[in-house]
């Protein structure tokens, strides 16, 4: 092959660096002695994951792509792959004493996570249905596994094969989508689609509303919005804790860029034909996550509905990103969603490692009543938890309220005025199981004490995440600022 063919592998090099590492990682694992293994593979995923966050912003200048246009990055991509990163380290701190306590400490664990978050990252700079589908199957096989982690648990050996099964489903729904548009269109690329969608003068062929329909649901499955989440509580809740930790913030987080990325770049002059659907898909997810979570008991299943729920208030941007008009306010429908996903990722971080120091006797509980009196107990983690559940009620003046307030802005700038108000409400109702948490750890009377000896990596993931939380009101700034630029990529003609 002459050298002037050959890409630039510049924008993809976060990625080959991290696919290397992966591979350097399997080998230390395996070569490395039994008693220190895990431990020593664990802290040096997460050092790869860290180093991987300046590496985005280093090697992206503008708008490139590479590998023959199917590889894009840009700020938005550099914005989301650095919410994963964080999410994907984080989350393998946060296990290291989970996985000991249960037995199941072994080196497959994190490298598992970086092989999940390439794919995530890869998913994120698709500029093409193929390496879209690439990324993906990358990411899913991958959390496929670490469902299922815990072997000898009937519970999560049945997350994982429900997660396989209802993936692979959706998988199937996304393929048959994009092959429709493939042959309907006759290219797989987003920039040509982007080209063939705004000459057509909004002559659409029914075979490509059909095929986006397909994607949106394959799409929809992967951030488990209504009606496709089926799968979400019984997952949430049979997975080992820190796996649903990451269930619940990196792969949303992935698959949402993923969603704006195809609504806004090859389908963006279609807005017309997915706009309804996206409405109906917010809608249905505010009010199933505000109401089905009413009644639970397992606090790992009440998480599952809020995803489902705070997933729907995030589609309230893409729908304003759909509407046609002013490319200002659709950017402004886009840059709500980044804000709202980055207080997102926050939020539910800190509440899961609440969650997982809910011991008693060294054994892990996950029932809410086991929250009886933990004001009395310890006063410092039942402050830290309630900020989190008054920040996902939307209470102001912390970062949960701010980002529902930047969403609900959007909407009405573009006259969506219905969809503002049923979020407004979805939120209320959904205020009743965040306080009901509240209210059993601070006016009920404790029974059983939960253990209480915290580690200093989960004290310092509180203590960030805790400030973050409540002085966001005071400097939003860096988040603003990130969300405005990313948003403003995908705009960019």
């Amino acid at each position: 092959m002459p050298l002037a063919t050959l890409p630039s592998l510049t924008p993809a090099l976060p990625e080959i660096f991290l696919a290397i590492a992966a591979m350097l990682l399997l080998m230390l694992g395996v070569f490395s002695s039994e008693e220190n293994n895990t431990r020593m593979v664990s802290y040096a995923s997460v050092l790869v994951l860290i180093v991987a966050i300046p590496f985005i912003g280093l090697v992206t200048e503008g708008r490139s792509v590479t590998f023959g246009g199917a590889f894009v990055t840009d700020t938005f991509a550099v914005y989301i792959k650095a919410l994963v990163l964080v999410s994907a380290a984080t989350v393998i701190i946060m296990s290291k004493d989970y996985l000991k306590t249960q037995g199941i400490e072994r080196f497959e664990f994190p490298v598992l996570i970086v092989l999940a978050t390439l794919g995530m990252m890869m998913m994120i700079s698709a500029n093409d249905l193929i390496a879209l589908y690439l990324g993906l199957e990358l990411q899913s096989l991958s959390l496929y596994v670490i469902a299922s982690f815990q072997r000898d648990s009937a519970r999560s050996a049945e997350a994982g094969l429900k997660y396989f099964v209802l993936g692979a489903l959706a998988s199937g729904l996304l393929l048959y989508g994009m092959s429709m548009i493939y042959g309907f269109a006759g290219t797989t690329s987003f920039d040509t689609l982007a080209r063939i969608f705004h000459d057509s003068h909004n002559h659409i062929s029914v075979g490509v509303v059909v095929g986006i329909v397909f994607m949106l649901a394959g799409l929809a499955f992967k951030v488990s919005a209504v009606p496709f989440h089926m799968w979400t509580p019984d997952v949430y809740e049979g997975a080992p804790t820190p796996v649903t930790a990451l269930f619940a913030v990196a792969p949303k987080i992935a698959a949402m860029g993923l969603f704006i990325r195809v609504m806004i770049g090859p389908f963006g002059e279609l807005g017309a034909q997915w706009q309804q659907i996206i409405i109906f898909i917010s809608v249905a997810s505010m009010l199933l996550g505000a109401f089905a979570a009413i009644n639970q008991t397992n606090i790992k299943r009440l998480m599952a509905y809020s995803s489902i729920g705070h997933m729907g208030y995030a589609l309230i941007g893409l729908a304003v990103a759909g509407a046609a008009g002013d490319a200002a306010l659709r950017a402004d429908g886009v840059e709500s969603m980044l804000i709202y996903l980055g207080i997102y990722m926050v939020v539910n971080i800190g509440t899961f490692a609440c969650i997982l120091l809910m011991k008693r006797d060294g054994r892990m509980v996950e029932g809410i009543d086991d929250l009886v009196g933990l004001s009395k107990s310890n006063p410092a983690l039942a402050m830290i938890l309630s900020i989190f559940m008054f920040s996902m009620a939307g209470i102001p003046p912390l970062a949960g309220f701010l980002g529902k307030l930047y969403v609900f802005q959007a909407a009405i700038q573009v006259e969506l005025y219905a969809l503002a108000i049923i979020g407004v409400l979805a939120s209320v109702v959904g205020a009743y199981y965040y306080i009901r948490i509240i209210k059993v750890m601070y006016f009920d009377d404790p029974v059983d004490e939960l253990d209480r000896g915290i580690s200093l990596e989960m004290k310092t993931i509180l203590v960030v995440t805790g400030v973050v939380i409540i002085f966001f009101v005071f400097y939003p700034a860096p988040l603003l600022t990130g969300a405005e630029s990313a948003a403003a990529a995908l705009f960019h003609e």
